[in-house]
Formats: C-alpha cells, sequence, structure tokens
C-alpha cells in the first residue's frame, strides 16, 4: 500500500460538513449529499475484508423503502451475508475520520489488528434506481481503488440479488444476474410442477423501484406459469405513496390500485427488492388486508413442514425447524405458530443480522420481519441428506426445489414472491383460506423525534427499556389499562426517533395505546417538537 497515493485519493472525499453517521441496520444512510465520503470509506473497508477474509465483497449504493432524495450503502461479505458485526465498529471508525490523515490512520491501524495482508482484492458493486447512485458508485469504486484492489461494477441490481451473487462468486459456482433468474425460475417450476396454476393472476407494486425491471425478467421467463401484472414500474415516484413499507404502516392502497377489485391477490414490493407483503383491497375506500411478513413465515412453515412430515423417517432424528420473530410480530402469529404448528419460535432484537444468526441454528430457520424482510435458510446438513435421497423421494426433490429458489444469503421479495405462489399453489389456497389461518391483533406503529435516539436502551430483545429511568414503569402502566395490551419502544437504527409499537383487543385501544406510550416516550425521553 502506498501511503501518499492512499492519502491523496482520501483528500478528494473529506466530510466538509462533518456530519457524524453511524452504521444501522444493514449500513449507513442519509440525504445523498452528506454521502460520498462515507461511501468512498466503506469502498476503502469492503477492499480490506476482502483481503482478510480472501473472499470477494460487495457493495450496494441504495436507501431501501427510503424517499428519493436519500441514498445509503449495503455492505457484503464474502458470505452473502451482511458485513460481520464485529466491523461495523471499524465502519464506524472510518466514518467519523476528519480528513484525510484520519482517514489513513484508521486503514493502517485496521491493518495492524485485524493482520491483513497486503494485495489486492475484488468487490462488486451495484446500486438501485436513485438519480444520487452514480456519484455514490463512483465514490465507492474509487475507495476500492484506492486499496489497490478491483471494483466489479454489476450495475443496476436489487439488493438481494448482489447477495446472491456474491455468495454463489465465493462458492466457485455461477453467479452472474442470469444464472440468479435460472436458479429461481427453475427451482419454482420444478416446485410446483403437477399443481395447476390459479385462475387469477397477481398484482404487484413495485414501489417505483429497482424490483420492477428484475420482476418483469423473472415473470417473462415463468410465463405462464406465473401470472403478473406489474404496476408502479417507472423511473419517477421511488416509495411515493406505495412499496412494502408504505403498505405495513398506513394499511392503505398504494399508489396506481384504486381501480383493482376487492379481493384481488395483491403484493408489494420495497424499493430495493429486499421486502415483500401481500394485501387484498377491503371495501369500496383505500382499505387493504395486509399479509405481512408475519403470515408468509407461517406460511413457509407450512409448505416446509408439510414436506418434511413425508420425509421424516424412523431411522434418522427429524430435522429441527424453528421460526425467528421480533417484538414486532402480531402475538396472534406466535400463538398460532407454537399451538398450532408446534413450531420453535425464537425472539430476537430487530435487524435481519440478529434474525439470520438465529435461523442457522436450525436445519430449517424461516425468518421475516413484520416488514416482509425475510428469507428460509436450509443447513448444509439437510442439503446433504436430501441429495443423498436424490430422486427416490418426491419431498427431497421437492425441498431441494425450494432451496434453490429461496435465496439463502438474505431476504429476496423477488424469491418470496415465488415462495408465497408455490405455498398458496400446492395448497390450493387463495388469500381467503390463508387469511383464516389466525387473526391479528389490531396494532399500531408511530415514531417520536427526539434529540438524540442513544439515550433509549433496551433488553430482552428490545421489548423491555433499561434506560432513561421510569419509562418502562410508565409503558407497564399504560400496557395493564389495555385489553389484551402489549407495548414496546425502541431506538430507530438509522434516524433519531423512537419507534413506538403497540397491540390490544380493539384498534381503538391499540391506537390509544400507542399514543400514550409516544408521550411517555415524547417526556421522558427529550422529545423534539410537540407531543404525540
Amino acid at each position: 500500500m502506498d501511503l501518499g497515493t492512499l492519502k491523496e485519493s482520501c483528500s478528494q472525499y473529506n466530510n466538509p460538513s462533518k456530519v457524524k453517521l453511524t452504521y444501522g441496520t444493514a449500513g449507513f444512510r442519509a440525504e445523498a449529499s452528506l454521502l460520498p465520503s462515507t461511501v468512498y470509506r466503506c469502498g476503502l473497508l469492503m477492499a480490506l475484508r476482502a483481503l482478510k477474509t480472501g473472499g470477494v465483497t460487495g457493495l450496494v449504493v441504495t436507501a431501501s423503502h427510503n424517499p428519493v432524495e436519500d441514498n445509503g450503502v449495503k455492505l457484503v461479505d464474502p458470505t452473502g451475508y451482511m458485513l460481520d458485526q464485529a466491523w461495523e465498529a471499524w465502519a464506524n471508525k472510518l466514518a467519523a475520520a476528519d480528513d484525510e490523515d484520519g482517514t489513513c490512520a484508521v486503514v493502517q491501524e485496521l491493518f495492524q489488528v485485524e493482520d491483513i495482508p497486503y494485495g489486492s482484492s475484488t468487490v462488486m458493486l451495484a446500486h438501485d434506481t436513485r438519480p444520487s447512485a452514480d456519484a455514490l458508485v463512483k465514490a465507492a469504486a474509487a475507495g476500492v481503488a484506492a486499496m489497490g484492489s478491483l471494483p466489479i461494477a454489476c450495475g443496476q441490481l436489487t439488493t438481494p440479488q448482489l447477495h446472491w451473487m456474491v455468495r454463489q462468486c465465493n462458492a466457485g459456482l455461477k453467479h452472474k444476474e442470469k444464472a440468479y433468474y435460472e436458479a429461481l425460475a427453475t427451482g419454482y417450476a420444478r416446485l410446483v410442477s403437477g399443481h395447476p396454476a390459479p385462475s387469477e393472476g397477481l398484482i404487484v407494486d413495485c414501489a417505483n423501484g429497482v424490483g420492477a425491471a428484475k420482476l418483469q425478467v423473472l415473470a417473462d421467463r415463468l410465463a405462464p406459469g406465473l401470472s403478473a401484472e406489474l404496476r408502479n414500474t417507472g423511473a419517477e415516484g421511488l416509495n411515493d405513496c406505495c412499496g412494502a413499507d408504505f403498505l405495513q404502516k398506513e394499511r392503505r392502497l398504494p399508489a396506481g390500485f384504486q381501480d383493482v377489485p376487492e379481493g384481488a391477490r395483491c403484493a408489494s414490493l420495497d424499493g430495493d427488492a429486499d421486502r415483500l407483503v401481500y394485501f387484498q383491497r377491503r371495501g369500496a375506500a383505500d382499505e387493504v388486508h395486509l399479509f405481512d411478513g408475519d403470515r408468509i413465515a407461517v406460511l413457509a412453515a407450512l409448505l416446509v413442514m408439510d414436506l418434511l412430515r413425508s420425509l421424516i423417517t424412523a431411522e434418522q432424528p427429524p430435522p429441527t425447524v424453528g421460526i425467528v420473530q421480533t417484538a414486532y410480530a402480531n402475538g396472534a402469529s406466535t400463538a398460532y405458530i407454537e399451538e398450532k404448528l408446534k413450531c420453535e419460535v425464537r425472539v430476537t432484537p430487530t435487524g435481519v443480522k440478529h434474525l439470520h444468526a438465529a435461523a442457522e441454528e436450525f436445519d430449517v430457520g424461516i425468518y421475516f420481519e413484520a416488514n416482509g424482510h425475510g428469507t428460509v435458510l436450509f443447513s448444509a446438513a439437510l442439503v446433504q441428506r436430501l441429495h443423498e435421497l436424490g430422486d427416490d423421494s418426491g419431498p427431497a426433490k421437492a425441498l431441494l426445489a425450494l432451496v434453490d429458489m429461496v435465496n439463502q444469503a438474505v431476504g429476496d421479495a423477488l424469491s418470496g414472491v415465488l415462495l408465497v405462489e408455490a405455498a398458496l399453489r400446492r395448497k390450493k389456497w387463495g388469500l381467503p383460506e390463508w387469511a383464516a389461518l389466525y387473526t391479528d391483533l389490531p396494532s399500531r406503529q408511530l415514531k417520536v423525534k427526539v434529540a438524540d435516539r442513544s439515550v433509549v436502551t433496551t433488553s430482552h430483545a428490545e421489548t423491555r427499556v433499561e434506560s432513561p429511568s421510569g419509562l418502562q414503569q410508565l409503558i407497564d402502566s399504560a400496557v395493564a389499562a389495555a385489553p389484551s395490551g402489549r407495548a414496546f419502544v425502541r431506538p430507530s437504527g438509522t434516524e433519531d426517533v423512537v419507534r413506538v409499537y403497540a397491540e390490544a383487543a380493539t384498534q381503538s385501544a391499540a391506537d390509544d395505546l400507542a399514543r400514550l406510550v409516544a408521550r411517555h416516550v415524547h417526556s421522558i425521553a427529550a422529545g423534539v417538537g410537540l407531543s404525540p
């Protein structure tokens, strides 16, 4: 490494605004004009991570479900998963460096502390459809090149596509975008073979994001086996009154869906296509019946357990199956999983990195956050066992098709669509049968703007407040007064707000509980602006 060359490169990407960004659930996110220095330094970091691990790493420029004026960066380890949590501190330290001298000092420290060999590495780069993407990808590439490493421009991709490609590349397998479509499409075709397609097609809200073009390629490959009408596919209006996050929070029809008939089967992706929810219009107004991540997890579990029941033999112990949830999971879904499916539920803090790690502890680990981000993971031991059974077992072949179809690296809305469609098709179900599994407890989510989100700390998978003192007692009192009440608060991972979740026996009780808890947060945790 030539320190002089590195210093000169770093000087082109100093942080003139001195804004201190912090690593969130999956990376950094902010208004796009604030990001060039941080994205450049993430390029440095991922080149170093590739040198450390000896594998190819990845970087995606995206702000997911945020407004179009924002952008961000998500970092991909050689496994295809998110950046190792132990390296998040290095990401923060690099992002916080004042100037080129500070940046070079952190790089030198990283080499020494992590015992990184000198040499060249490779980082795969991708981006979504935001107009600010080109400049930020250029910054990331400059960071990679400054370390004497090779940036590979993969162009416009969904975030899960790059995760998949990095994982495949490091496994020595086909990893181009074309191979991604082939794996998902052939897996789906094998899984639904012999099961009639539904008479009505799927209508998909693509959030005017990168998922629109990618899902169209997939649908074209599967036609007529997957009939999908794509809406909100434009170059403008990213996440504007549309997308999975909008549906999950607002519970009303997205833009462009006012003409959809009641009961039609609809789905919605988010801006970078790593979240998925299903929905149907309810009544003449804009109200919707939402099928969120909780329901997708239950449907996935039903599919997996149906296949495993036919696979289990007396000679070998049954594979372990677990569903991983966060505190945001509706209490009715948890009760159904435990009481009806007799399946283990593991609760973790919010954030895919926590759910993914817990899911890996099972032979089949199913995780979906309520917001629709999730996947189904299969252990290497189970996959080997399925291959050994081979053509002699129909259930084994179906499960292997599922392994190919469902992104094993990270939550993926495109493979999620195929998962839901395959599960419904194999059970000969429509949305009414899926909805009838259980009835959600009414819930409400709010957020409270605060001066500093770090003053709120939590424990017990974010269900209990540790600080500030007295807040948890106020929440407990509010919950005790609400019928079938449950509530918790947690600091956002991306902005200075505290998120409030409440559920109760009726919608009005849930609304009242959420507002009361939000007022307590505003009062105790230095809320900004008017009290809710």
